[in-house]
């Protein structure tokens, strides 16, 4: 099994579904469902994040509103047909095989089929396709056809098709879809293009395409519709290649005048397809290399790449400047309607600790929509931001007041809007964004404060208790809506709700932006709240203890008790059974100790058995109805029962690719689950936990974990991790065995400024030995995938590391940092009190003596130009090679026609490390080496800056020489 490949071998029909989700292809601001370009039976699914749009249905006898993720135009479709035949369809075709395979490094889906025609003509046909990482806005379909026994015209069309709606979700089909209008399609040089509005939003969309193909098209179109037909010529045995090219705008895109000629200008300055992919490859590269998360084992790697995958794919780079927030089911598919839920509780730790411009870039999608919030909770006679459990374009709530239950088929009210538990995993990931990163900008900590208010009106004094109460809300369990035989909706006192309330309140004021007046009642809400207790456990809310036990032994397996129990005329809400983990997240969010201190604050006697008593009670009475409780679950059990929490973690790693869910999967993936099992390896089974001081280390891996390994980004300081089952290291220094150790932005030994160039150097002296990776770290005590890190980052490690890997690598600490040697120029800054010194002409001349990589600066034919160049310092010359007939050539043509132009060589060696460096500029004209004179610069073995064929020899004659050192005094 390779780890960074999904395959699928032959065309299976019933899973395309699950296929379509799972090789999805995005970059954060679109993604592309993977359906088959020419498949009849397909859900193809495009979508922008936070292209939204609300329509109204009539349902039950009500007229509905709803707003979705749209599903846009598709870009995909592109079939063909041998001659005599039919349309290419997979469905129908007699495929003599057929493989699907989805590069995860790469970000590539691939297809290879052989189909056999009525006549029997065989034809092999490659496929690859892209939506760029690089270019936000591109994506590319590229297909080669070989016909492997006959020769002949082939047909190819391909489309774009206007005429999708929102229907990938069979349970919302009695709701409008069609949220598509004001369709138009045309055609501009050579390129075709489509637009069309969404009804509500009025959001304009462009699709522009562009077939780089050998033969010129046939367009036909209608207003929903544009076609492109080629007919290629193709010969037995010899490949012959189309390529589609398009480009997605929006009216919501920045920096465009329109969508549609932003679209078409996108596509003529797009590549062709080999450089298109060379882009997307390199952007995909530097993403791993901050999102890497080596586990032992090609299956255990293989589920974890796909996770951090898709993951990227709906929250990249790109998504940190757009105004969206984290979708439930990503951008692949339309479960939930696109909508924001809590999920982002379970993502943004682990893009914290990669990628925290995302999540300060999603942080601030909640902040903009605080006026909503804010005006939420005024209407509804509260204080403060109260944000909705559902979020789509503009905050407010678009929770669904009906759904439909498949299992009766039955439409019911629908009220867990009241899950204002939201609020709380806002303000929770504000604090650990503050904890991470060691910042706290003025509108997070408006988010914080203004969601803290809304939580303190919430809290009710109750004069006979004495304790503050909360009612009216449902926990995250979501079964329980109401109490048993009520007419009204909500619980009162949900454990959960009121001990993160507390938390919550404290943080705030930790702030110290809290009003004097507002303060004091803060305090005495963390003391005074209100939780119930029985059985020796924490009552997930008042009257828990009153409802009655399910009998398990009939509804074993069955994850939805709520439709269940519907179905058959019950009510889950009469019952101890949970959808999810609901008084456990406290466990999730807050370690042992901060849970007990806190009911310690409340004056409620906690003693630690507590929790696992309560971990063990609330276990036995879930059904794991959704995802994210096997996440939480495997968290809880992480420190107390091992083997169970292995347990939980595996199913949550394959809950998408097996669709355990039966079907869910198809309509989306699940990213809280996605990213929660990384956050599980990254967070949980390593014991980091993120406080004040700084980031507590504690590992303790499962049985069937061998070994974890991650780079982190801490408070601004890269750290890279490696842990197994012996020994702990950090930053390649191994820790003592059984401690929990510290790591402060202050600690020395921990973290470096960086210095440069450092990888390069580790690279050539490991390749002037012979070593592999695994070589240089056996030598030095460390593990391969830090070495290997340590080669693809600028900044050098420890010094007690650094130590190390000089001595396997047979050369000194100071020659790594680069002291005394050549060297590209970094960021570094000058000693504290540097010299500067004039340097004599011919000091300029020995320092550059070597060779090595110079610049060259002159006036070219479009304006002042400077290239890099290797050069060679020969006879009292500069001497470089260039291309005959290049730009360069052209520009410096002077010397044969006894034309002199004085051009600039400049090189430069500065040492960030030593904080000390030098530079020589020479002025003088350029000469074409003259024929009689090659012979002898011929034997200078002078390379060629950028390689190649460059057999042009460049001569520089220095007039004026000048050079500068610094150095300290």
């Amino acid at each position: 099994m390779n780890p960074w490949t999904l395959v699928y071998e032959g065309f299976d029909l019933a899973s395309e579904g699950l296929r379509e989700a799972l090789c999805t292809l995005g970059n954060g601001r679109f993604a592309t469902r993977g359906a088959t370009p020419d498949g009849e039976v397909r859900t193809p699914g495009t979508y922008a994040a936070g292209c939204y749009d609300r329509l109204a249905s009539t349902v039950a006898g009500r007229t509905v509103t709803n707003e979705d993720l749209v599903n846009l135009p598709d870009w995909l479709p592109l079939t063909f047909a041998t001659p005599g035949s039919a349309w290419f369809r997979p469905e129908r075709a007699d495929l003599l095989n057929y493989r699907q395979e989805l590069d995860l490094r790469q970000g590539v889906l691939r297809r290879e089929l052989r189909w056999r025609d009525e006549a029997g003509r065989i034809t092999l046909v490659r496929q690859r396709r892209l939506v760029s990482m690089a270019d936000p806005y591109l994506a590319a379909l590229d297909t080669t056809f070989t016909a492997e026994n006959w020769s002949g015209p082939l047909r190819v069309r391909a489309e774009l098709d206007g005429r999708v709606t929102n229907s990938g979700v069979a349970r919302y089909r009695d709701l409008r879809g069609d949220h598509l209008t004001g369709h138009a399609t045309g055609t501009q040089d050579e390129l075709t293009w489509l637009t069309t509005v969404t009804r509500s939003s009025r959001i304009a969309v462009a699709l522009a395409a562009r077939l780089d193909a050998p033969a010129a098209p046939e367009v036909t179109s209608s207003p929903d519709r544009i076609t492109a037909e080629h007919v290629l010529d193709v010969v037995e045995g010899v490949p012959a290649t189309v390529t589609k090219v398009v480009a997605l705008l929006t009216s919501r895109d920045p920096a465009i005048h329109d969508a549609r000629s932003a679209a078409l200008r996108r596509l003529r300055l797009a590549p062709r397809f080999d450089e298109l992919l060379a882009r997307h490859v390199a952007a995909w590269e530097r993403l791993w290399q901050d999102a890497r998360l080596d586990v032992d084992g090609p299956e255990l790697a293989q589920i974890v790449h796909l996770h951090i995958f898709h993951v990227l794919q709906t929250l990249s780079p790109h998504t940190a400047d757009l105004d969206v927030g984290v979708p439930a089911r990503g951008l692949h598919g339309e479960a939930y309607r696109g909508h924001v839920f809590w999920d982002e509780l379970f993502v943004l730790p682990w893009l914290n600790l990669r990628f925290p411009e995302i999540s300060l870039g999603l942080l601030r999608y909640r902040w903009r929509r605080l006026p909503e919030a804010r005006a939420a909770a005024r209407d509804a006679g509260y204080d403060g931001a109260m944000f909705p459990w559902q979020s789509g374009s503009d905050g407010r709530e678009e929770t669904q007041t009906l759904h439909l239950n498949p299992a009766s088929g039955r439409w019911l009210p629908d009220v867990s809007h009241l899950q204002r538990h939201i609020g709380l995993a806002i303000a929770y990931n504000v604090w650990q964004y503050h904890l991470a990163t060691g910042t706290m900008p003025p509108w997070c900590a408006d988010l914080l404060i203004d969601i803290a208010r809304f939580f303190a009106s919430l809290a009710v004094l109750n004069p006979t208790s004495g304790r503050y109460e909360i009612h009216g809300v449902m926990g995250p369990d979501e079964y329980h809506t109401a109490y048993p035989g009520t007419g009204s909706p909500g619980l009162a006192n949900n454990a959960y709700t009121n001990i993160m309330t507390v938390w919550l309140l404290s943080r705030a004021l930790d702030t110290g932006k809290a009003d004097p007046g507002e303060s004091a009642r803060w305090d005495d809400i963390t003391r005074r709240m209100r939780v119930d207790f029985h059985d020796g456990v924490i009552s997930q809310f008042t009257g828990y203890a009153d409802l009655l036990e399910l009998d398990w032994a009939r509804y074993r397996g069955v994850r939805r008790l709520d439709r269940a129990l519907e179905a058959d005329g019950d009510d889950v809400n009469r019952y101890r059974a949970a959808k999810q983990a609901d008084t456990l997240m406290l466990c999730y969010l807050l370690s042992a100790e901060e849970l007990l201190a806190i009911l310690e604050r409340l004056g409620y006697p906690a003693t630690p058995d507590l929790i696992p008593r309560t971990i063990g009670y609330y276990l036995a009475r879930t059904s794991h109805g959704s995802t994210l409780s096997a996440v939480v679950h495997a968290w809880v059990l992480s420190r107390s029962d091992r083997a169970r929490s292995w347990q939980f973690f595996t199913e949550a790693l394959f809950s998408d690719i097996n669709d355990v869910q039966h079907g869910t999967t198809a309509e989306g993936i699940h990213l809280g689950a996605m990213a929660g099992t990384l956050d599980m390896l990254q967070r949980c089974y390593l014991g980091l936990e993120l406080r004040r001081d700084g980031l507590h280390l504690n590992p303790l891996l499962p049985d069937r974990l061998g070994s974890l390994s991650m780079p982190i980004c801490y408070r601004g300081h890269q750290l890279v991790i490696d842990v197994d089952h012996d020994r702990t290291r950090v930053d390649g220094v191994t820790l003592p065995r059984g401690t929990n150790s510290t790591f402060t932005t202050d600690d020395k030994e921990t973290f470096m400024t960086g210095t440069g160039d450092f990888g390069r150097r580790m690279i050539h002296h490991r390749e002037r030995l012979g070593l592999t990776h695994e070589q240089v770290a056996d030598r030095a005590e460390m593990s391969t995938g830090y070495v290997q890190y340590l080669e693809g980052h600028l900044s050098p490690p420890n010094i007690e590391a650094l130590a190390r890997l000089a001595a396997a690598l047979e050369t000194t600490v100071q020659d790594l940092l680069g002291g005394g040697q050549d060297r590209p120029p970094g960021g570094g800054s000058a000693s504290a009190d540097p010299a500067l010194e004039v340097l004599e002409p011919a000091e300029c001349l020995r320092l550059i003596a070597p060779g090595g990589v110079g610049r060259v600066a002159f006036n070219g034919s479009h304006g002042p130009t400077i290239l890099p160049v290797n050069y060679k310092l020969h006879d009292g010359a500069i001497v470089f090679r260039t291309a005959p007939g290049g730009p360069m050539d052209q520009d410096l043509r002077t010397g044969l026609e006894g034309v002199e132009i004085k051009i600039g060589f400049e090189v430069d060696r500065l040492d960030e490390a030593q904080r000390e460096g030098w530079s020589v500029l020479i002025q003088g004209p350029a000469h074409h080496v003259p024929p009689d004179e090659l012979a002898k610069v011929t034997d200078s073995d002078i390379t060629p800056w950028a390689g190649g064929d460059r057999q042009l020899y460049i001569r520089i004659v220095p007039h004026q020489i000048t050079g500068r050192r610094i150095h300290g005094r």
